[in-house]
């Protein structure tokens, strides 16, 4: 989930308004923002999967740029630490493959589960349609369609064993909605894009989400392609209607400089699975072809600061993941913090291609429910208050991290993994407030 980047020493100004980012070109604003907020080097990425492993533990980094190459370039994000003056790399989203302790990746080769075709024609994991019409549903006046976006993965869509059903999907969906109309998703196993696209359908909610298809940089295309499939059999089932765009890869060239042990995502190795990469996306290009489909944005996602250039030209939208958890700011400054890194590192990256793709903040939020009193819901609450109503005034497209809180992370990693989410994992609201902007 993390995003990953490296930090500097130097103090940041704290300044939660984001108002000032978008005062000067890439929406950055006069010298001197957030010029005084503290930076510690984070330790540990956000453990993700769209299977049912993926946590990684952040070795230094090789190459990092000089402590003053933020302000200059834009493109570092993580600090150096206090105690050490190696660089950490974060990862944040959900990874396919991980490594603990021994820092090895290890790619899941997964096959998909495939269940009878339902009355309606959907076949997931587990499907057992509503008995009722998912249409007519009580709404909560506690929630508020406030957010651009939400990231979004159904319960239960963690391979081999593709637990998620339609029943709890449509619950999602009638909950996300009151939400949000956008929310993103990260893999296509476990026959998710169909269950979303099902709840959709039945729940007839305004809502377009945005498909993803989780390749592994490792596993020589058998994610990508098996994923590719499902993608394609959902489209030919439900149409473009609620469609945005296909996302190919997440954190892709991030997890393949990892496993190579380099660091530069423009670099010779960065190159290397940029072509990959590249390969995948114009596949997904063709398959739309051949469908008559020509008009569909085609993206990825990476951490913020691992974009390559070659991939970036390549696509019509790219997905940054830009997590001030990771790096340590203050609460306070957290809002300031990320829109500041997002347009000075991903904007700026984008308008340097001919193409200028579409950017995307694919995560951003703060955690609760460690016994560090920093994750808490009235974090949460700071962070939502700060970020989500002024990023909608200056037009940031963002999605927010996450809808609930999974607890396969909590049950496998500890820690603040499985608590990012705006509901429990039981699908009830924390203890927040929905911000309501005008």
């Amino acid at each position: 989930m993390a995003n990953s980047a490296f930090y500097h020493n130097d103090p940041q100004r704290s300044q939660p308004d984001l108002q000032q980012h978008y005062d000067a070109p890439y929406g950055r604003g006069g010298t001197g923002f957030i010029q005084d907020i503290p930076m510690v080097a984070p330790k540990y990425g956000h453990r993700d999967s769209q299977v049912n492993m993926g946590g990684r533990v952040y070795s230094s980094a090789e190459s990092s740029p000089p402590k003053d190459a933020w302000r200059e370039s834009s493109a570092t994000r993580n600090n150096t630490s206090s105690r050490s003056n190696l660089k950490w790399m974060l990862i944040g989203g959900i990874a396919l493959f991980g490594f603990l302790g021994a820092g090895t990746a290890v790619a899941l080769v997964l096959s998909k589960k495939n269940a009878p075709a339902s009355s309606s024609s959907v076949s997931p994991g587990s499907s057992t349609l509503s008995n009722s019409d998912p249409s007519s549903f009580a709404k909560d006046p506690a929630l508020a369609q406030s957010f651009y976006g939400i990231a979004y993965t159904p319960e239960g869509s963690q391979m081999p064993n593709c637990g998620n059903s339609l029943n709890d999907v449509i619950t999602d969906i009638q909950l996300l909605s009151q939400l949000t109309t956008r929310i993103r998703l990260y893999g296509a196993d476990c026959n998710q894009t169909e269950l979303v696209l099902e709840a959709i359908k039945q729940t007839d909610v305004n809502m377009t989400v945005w498909l993803g298809n989780y390749a592994v940089a490792t596993d020589d295309g058998a994610a990508y392609t098996r994923q590719r499939d499902a993608i394609k059999t959902a489209i030919q089932k439900y149409g473009m209607e609620h469609i945005g765009g296909l996302t190919v890869g997440n954190e892709f060239i991030l997890n393949y400089l990892e496993a190579n042990n380099a660091t530069d995502p423009n670099g010779p190795v960065g190159n290397a699975g940029a072509a990959i990469l590249i390969a995948n996306i114009e596949d997904t290009r063709s398959m739309m072809r051949d469908l008559s489909l020509t008009n569909v944005a085609i993206g990825t996602s990476d951490a913020g600061s691992f974009f390559n250039t070659k991939i970036l030209a390549a696509v019509d939208y790219g997905m940054a993941n830009v997590h001030p958890w990771f790096a340590d700011t203050t609460i306070q400054d957290a809002a300031g913090w990320t829109a500041e890194f997002f347009s000075d590192t991903d904007l700026k990256a984008a308008a340097a291609v001919s193409n200028a793709p579409q950017m995307y903040i694919a995560e951003t939020g703060w955690p609760t429910g460690a016994s560090n009193s920093v994750a808490s819901e009235a974090n949460l609450q700071i962070f939502l208050d700060t970020f989500v109503c002024q990023a909608n005034k200056n037009g940031t497209k963002y999605f927010f991290f996450e809808y609930f809180d999974e607890k396969w992370k909590d049950e496998l990693f500890g820690g603040v993994e499985g608590h990012w989410g705006l509901f429990y994992h039981n699908r009830t609201l924390k203890g927040i407030t929905i911000p309501t902007c005008g």
